[in-house]
């Protein structure tokens, strides 16, 4: 597998918490979703303003070059714990101001600790040399699950932005007995299949939050020929689905003109909605009675775009011991 294709971590409402400088440019703007971008000679009171996060030029005794041992840091939270496969330092338009190195460390913490409370730092990426102006991937071949990272820059300089892929792990206490979205990213979801996603990508429609533009949910091109566009969730966990939301908030001209939902293991399937007309700009509830299921399709007829899929329902008991194992092997 394509460790960049995995899930960012740090995108599934996660946060920046510390730094140890940010002189230049906010540390924030490392996990902006957005590409970095850049607009020369735009200034501000402390200089040409970058899109990303640039500390201060770090300087030894009497202004002499900084001792080899001090560096700058910054510190960041997945939303979810995750197990981490790749990790992308950028620094896109830093061209006489990047880093001549970094390394990544992360860790494990549970609960909501401080900044301060965070311990037990474990090196996932060694030091590293960094250029101007580039992407770098670094792969990771821990199999522990984590909550928080931090990047090492050697010595000072900026960076546009961080980016965490992983394997999305949820803590099974926080699921059991309860009803929950069986196909959200943040619960361990994911798309394993689709079968166009020409203006958007399939993943957008079980992320976090509301789409509030059309690009942030699944848009198809136009369909020419006879068929329908679909896709796969593969769920949290095997469970039973008990209400279905299909969302097509935005979509005014271009909705689906129908949907329907098909439930199983990923290669039987049996008809947990049957077509039903869809309505643009519109938030669509059914309630269905779902077997245990793995898997569900999404079938939209013939094209179009949906913003958000929603499956609410609980885990069986085969579903619950899954993810229990998961979360221990993964510790």
């Amino acid at each position: 597998m394509d460790e960049l294709s995995l899930p960012d971590l740090l995108a599934l409402r996660g946060s920046v918490v510390a730094a140890s400088d940010e002189f230049f440019a906010e540390k924030e703007n490392l996990i902006k979703p957005s590409a970095p971008v850049f607009t020369p000679h735009s200034f501000g009171p402390k200089g040409q303003l970058y899109d990303g996060w640039e500390t201060r030029r770090r300087r030894g005794a009497g202004g002499s070059l900084p001792d080899p041992a001090e560096h700058d840091w910054v510190v960041a939270r997945f939303g979810v714990p995750g197990v981490v496969r790749a990790v992308v330092v950028d620094t896109a338009f830093f061209t006489g101001n990047y880093p001549q190195a970094c390394s990544v460390q992360a860790c494990s913490a549970a609960g909501y600790p401080t900044p301060r409370e965070l311990a037990g730092w474990e090196e996932i990426v060694p030091r590293s040399p960094l250029s101007g102006d580039n992407q770098h991937v670094f792969g990771v071949s821990s199999g522990r699950r984590y909550t928080h990272v931090r990047l090492n820059i050697f010595p000072d300089g900026g960076v546009a932005r961080l980016r965490v892929h992983g394997v999305v792990v949820p803590a099974p206490g926080m699921l059991d007995g309860l009803t929950f979205d069986l196909a959200a990213l943040e619960n361990g979801a994911d798309i394993v299949a689709c079968s166009d996603e020409f203006y958007s990508v399939p993943r957008n429609v079980i992320s976090p939050g509301l789409s509030r533009v059309m690009g942030e949910g699944w848009e198809t091109r136009r369909r020419r020929t006879p068929g329908h566009e679909w896709l796969v969730v593969r769920l949290a966990g095997q469970g039973m689905i008990r209400l279905a939301e299909i969302d097509t908030s935005g979509y005014r001209g271009n909705a689906p003109g129908a949907a329907a939902l098909q439930a199983g293991d990923g290669s039987t399937w049996y008809d947990l909605l049957g077509r039903t007309p869809l309505q643009p700009d519109t938030v669509h509830r059914f309630r269905v009675d779902g077997a245990p299921a793995t898997h569900v399709r999404l079938n939209i007829y013939p094209d179009g775009g949906v913003a958000r899929l929603r499956l609410y329902g609980s885990l069986s008991e085969n579903g619950f011991a899954c993810l229990k194992e998961n979360w221990q092997r993964t510790s």
